[in-house]
């Protein structure tokens, strides 16, 4: 498999090299742009290509289009894209003859039959379709629902609403990112060396309503992702623009409140800030307080900041500025032990150790300039960054450790991020074949100052861990797509990512503690794309990932030679339209981790299970049963095992078995929308041996809003029956200070679920 992937990946970028642009004198070139009809921004991804004609192609970061290779004659050009009209228009185009056009789309109403099930221009979004039917039709209220939009994805909250939710995917505990990369804007989301915990990925520094849309990756198939994208990627994009600006006010239940301001800084007067041609420009602020359902007021408070600019500053040049800043604090009540529910020492919404909570912030910077050069390529600029502090209260074992005060722990992060992604895009023609050529280079560098301090009801009492990490990541990779028939396209290509770690200890600067280190992965990804039909698709993916470890953990020698654990993932399916309405993605997968290795960031050590394998069937289907009313499903089985563990001690804990999600949305352009959906996840095993069971549950939650072209009302209800369910769960040895010095039970541990829950908005519009 390995011999495979390294000698197709090799052909592919020789075919790279020796393509050519030169077109016969008897064929013919259409290109153009397309924009939206309203603002006039570009599009990208929109599909475009010639009825009857095989292939096609979508458009770029610019919202260029470019056919070639095309014999003289009379065609029908075919432009669509998910929420806009699509265009079929008459082109008559002559031998060596070279056509321009600009088209302008208008935004509609969500049509399933307008579905494309093809991806010409980024073939891994392995639920492309998908994603962008959820994106208009889920409800959603908060940053959680931003990543339960991620088919599959289920998330647990344990530390007072403002910490990172723990992930569940694909047979993964992703704990808080470990294994699933986050990104919005180009901006990652994922902290190396985290205070807390490696991959730890805190996506609260999004505001919900100004996310337009998801891109999801699942597994190590896709180049452009390195660390953390094992079990998949999700890639989240803010508005470019605003339909209007907004005011919205949320009432709830348990002292929750919240407001949001999003404000049109141009309007539709064409106001310009740098340039005459297509702009945009908005802010946005929201500000949340609630004390949830807990015995113990979590007196949660959130505020979160943005601004964005998007425009053409030429017909070849666009740039994207973004700002945005983030601070949150809180108290929590944290994980409860099972037997200290079932003895009456609390109540189920309780808390052992009433002196938990936090507090995080978050400011980033970013800019994008993309532009346009000879020979149909495009190539993207970013360069960001972030200023990230975050201090963490917790007590996992009670009064196991220190029988007298108890085991709180305080966990800081404070750190400066800096980085830079460069892509060079560009579109050979072989012939009558299309070659799209992805070059990336990036880096990374992570400054930061961790500790983990020992604490008695938030007044620190000993230091455990005190340094400073230097990491950084330079990374390259060649992305190779070839149409080679009709309907046969092969993706290839190969990425190269270095680290550098450094860990200084500010309290002992000895060799056997500080130290530096430098490790090397090569992740090469081989897909193939058959289209069968129109309507149907059908794809073998497979590629090469890893995860990082924490530096702490690398510089002291405790990672062994998994510094980079490698996964192996590969997959087959199809997403097909049985019928115009119906949209259906099945997907069957393996993947196989080299070390299940994790820097324990609550302990201070590094934690190895040995190698995995997990495998699983994946299911999404979307059906517009009526004009207005749209039914979806999707259900996810996964098997995981640790592989040298012996049987009845090789369970990977906390890894889901069954999940599924489903749901009636019935959407209008104006008037009553309204939503109805479940959740379900099974019981999996707590440990290595299944003796202590994490407990599944069903939920259902609605939506229903009345919606004018001035005005919004709607509510909330969430946990329709009142179910007694559990968030996070862990299983957990600890001591109550009640129990007998030397004593500890193993049991699970757990933070309540949200109990019915009702929250009312209002949002005006102008």
């Amino acid at each position: 498999m390995r011999l495979f992937c390294w000698i197709a990946t090799s052909i592919m970028l020789a075919a790279c090299g020796f393509g050519h642009d030169a077109q016969a004198q008897n064929t013919a070139v259409l290109r153009g742009t397309v924009a939206d009809s309203l603002s006039g921004q570009p599009l990208v991804g929109v599909s475009v290509g010639l009825e009857g004609q095989p292939g096609g192609t979508a458009t770029d970061a610019l919202g260029n289009f470019r056919l070639g290779g095309l014999a003289a004659g009379t065609y029908t050009l075919r432009v669509g894209a998910l929420g806009y009209r699509g265009q079929t228009l008459p082109v008559a185009l002559a031998a060596g003859e070279t056509r321009t056009m600009a088209l302008a789309l208008p935004t509609m109403v969500l049509s399933l039959s307008e579905v494309n099930v093809s991806q010409p221009r980024d073939p891994n979004q392995s639920l492309a379709a998908i994603s962008h039917i959820d994106q208009i039709l889920r409800p959603v209220n908060s940053a959680q629902d931003l990543l339960r939009l991620v088919p599959g994805l289920f998330i647990a909250q344990h530390a007072g609403g403002g910490k990172a939710e723990q992930i569940f995917l694909r047979g993964f505990d992703v704990d808080h990112g470990t294994d699933f990369a986050v990104s919005i804007d180009g901006l990652p989301v994922n902290m190396v060396s985290h205070g807390h915990g490696q991959g730890y990925a805190d996506f609260h520094f999004v505001i919900p309503e100004t996310v337009e849309q998801l891109k999801v990756y699942k597994g190590p198939y896709t180049a452009r992702f390195g660390d953390f994208a094992t079990a998949g990627a999700g890639e989240f994009l803010t508005k470019t623009r605003l339909d209007a600006s907004q005011v919205k006010v949320e009432v709830g239940q348990f002292d929750t409140y919240r407001g949001l301001v999003m404000l049109d800084l141009l309007g539709n007067d064409k106001r310009h800030l740098f340039s005459k041609k297509p702009e945009s420009a908005y802010m946005a602020a929201e500000y949340l307080y609630t004390n949830a359902y807990f015995d113990q007021p979590q007196n949660f408070k959130r505020f979160n900041g943005l601004a964005k600019y998007t425009g053409l500053l030429t017909e070849k040049t666009s740039l994207t500025l973004l700002g945005s800043h983030f601070t949150s604090n809180w108290d929590a009540s944290g994980q409860i032990p099972d037997r200290g529910v079932e003895q009456g020492i609390i109540s189920r919404f309780g808390s052992i150790d009433p002196s938990e909570g936090g507090r995080t912030n978050r400011t980033n910077a970013s800019a994008i300039l993309t532009t346009a050069l000879p020979g149909n390529a495009v190539l993207r600029q970013q360069a960001y960054y972030s200023r990230y502090n975050f201090g963490l209260y917790s007590n996992f074992t009670f009064f196991l450790n220190n029988p007298e005060d108890g085991d709180g722990i305080y966990q800081t992060d404070n750190r400066d991020i800096v980085g830079y992604t460069g892509t060079y895009d560009r579109d050979t023609q072989l012939g009558s074949r299309t070659l799209h050529t992805t070059f990336g280079v990036g880096t990374r560098i992570d400054a930061t100052d961790v500790t983990l301090l020992n604490a008695v009801r938030r007044v620190v009492t000993d230091t455990t861990i005190s340094g400073r990490v230097n990491e950084q990541n330079f990374n390259a990779y060649l992305d190779e797509t070839l149409t080679v028939t009709e309907r046969l396209t092969v993706n290839a290509a190969l990425r190269l990512d270095v680290f550098r770690f450094r860990y200084r200890d500010q309290r002992d600067a000895t060799d056997a503690v500080s130290g530096r280190a430098t490790a090397a992965r090569v992740s090469p990804k081989l897909n193939f794309y058959y289209q069968l039909s129109p309507n149907a698709q059908l794809f073998v993916r497979s590629g090469f990932g890893f995860h990082s470890n924490d530096a702490r953990g690398v510089v002291r020698g405790t990672a062994g030679d998994n510094v980079l654990p490698r996964a192996i993932g590969y997959e087959a399916g199809s997403t097909f339209k049985p019928v115009p309405s119906l949209v259906v993605n099945v997907a069957a997968w393996a993947l196989h981790l080299q070390d299940e290795l994790v820097y324990i960031g609550d302990e201070g050590v590094t934690e190895s299970t040995g190698p995995t394998r997990r495998f699983g069937l994946d299911l999404a289907a979307r059906y517009q049963v009526t004009t207005r009313l749209f039914a979806d499903l999707d259900v996810n089985f996964n098997r995981g095992r640790q592989v040298d563990a012996p049987e009845g001690a090789n369970f990977i804990p906390l890894a889901p078995n069954l999940t599924s999600v489903a749901g009636l949305t019935y959407k209008a352009p104006k008037g009553f929308n309204t939503s109805l959906r479940y959740r379900y996840i099974d019981d999996r095993p707590a440990n290595d041996d299944g003796s202590i069971t994490a407990r599944g549950y069903f939920l259902l939650d609605a939506v229903v809003n009345y919606t004018t072209k001035r005005f919004q009302v709607g509510a909330t209800a969430e946990n329709l029956l009142n179910v007694e369910w559990n968030q996070a769960q862990f299983a957990t040895e600890t001591r109550l200070r009640s129990e007998p010095l030397g004593t500890s039970v193993d049991e699970l541990h757990f933070t309540p679920g949200t109990p019915f829950y009702l929250k009312l908005n209002a949002s005006v519009f102008f």
